[in-house]
């Protein structure tokens, strides 16, 4: 299931070769980041589970067998580590506030306006998705925002995807339940 690309650079890290692991890194830490923060709703949390993700990676290149997407096996590690992050922690998760931008130039008046309720618009989602369990936010996020089909999420998370079906049906009834709350509490505040 690996490209041409990816068992390439895979022998190359399997050598020895500093740089194509480099190479590895800059390619997937988007992707182990924003499923570690999604899972995790906090910053430092997830910087510490990416870095621990990619020593895993490192550590256990030599036993991938190369029978999935690397994206997959990527997907998996993650997913894992974040729950056993949660499991340590044991207390109730830290929700975060995603950052705002600062100050964004735009050239036309049309295009800023729909940056920001793009903006605006993940930052919903971000903080409804922070308000959901782990599980939850894990299993969203693989399907909507990464994209990710359920025999692919079924690899990433080894769970059934009959069982996935069933997590991200309940899950969105959640979150939908989530955003109401937050939409219905915004309409409140802003009528005064």
């Amino acid at each position: 299931m690996l490209t041409n690309k990816e068992q390439q650079l895979i022998s190359e890290i399997r050598r020895g070769n500093t740089r194509a692991f480099s190479n590895l890194v800059d390619s997937y830490k988007d992707l182990v980041f924003t499923l570690s923060i999604r899972m995790l709703g906090n910053r430092e949390e997830a910087e510490e589970v990416s870095q621990d993700v990619f020593i895993k990676v490192y550590k256990s290149l030599s036993s991938f067998k190369g029978d999935s997407k690397l994206s997959t096996w990527m997907y998996r590690i993650t997913y894992n580590t974040c729950l056993d992050r949660i499991k340590r922690m044991k207390k109730k998760r830290i929700h975060t506030d995603l950052e705002h931008i600062d100050q964004i130039a735009y050239a036309d008046l049309d295009t800023a306006l729909q940056k920001m309720m793009e903006t605006e618009r993940s930052e919903v989602i971000g903080q409804c998705l922070s308000q959901l369990s782990a599980e939850d936010a894990g299993v969203l996020t693989l399907f909507y925002l990464e994209e990710k089909n359920l025999q692919e999420m079924e690899k990433a998370t080894n769970l059934p995807v009959n069982t996935l079906k069933v997590r991200l049906f309940r899950a969105r009834k959640r979150l939908a339940s989530v955003v109401e709350k937050n939409v219905n509490k915004e309409i409140l505040q802003s009528n005064g």
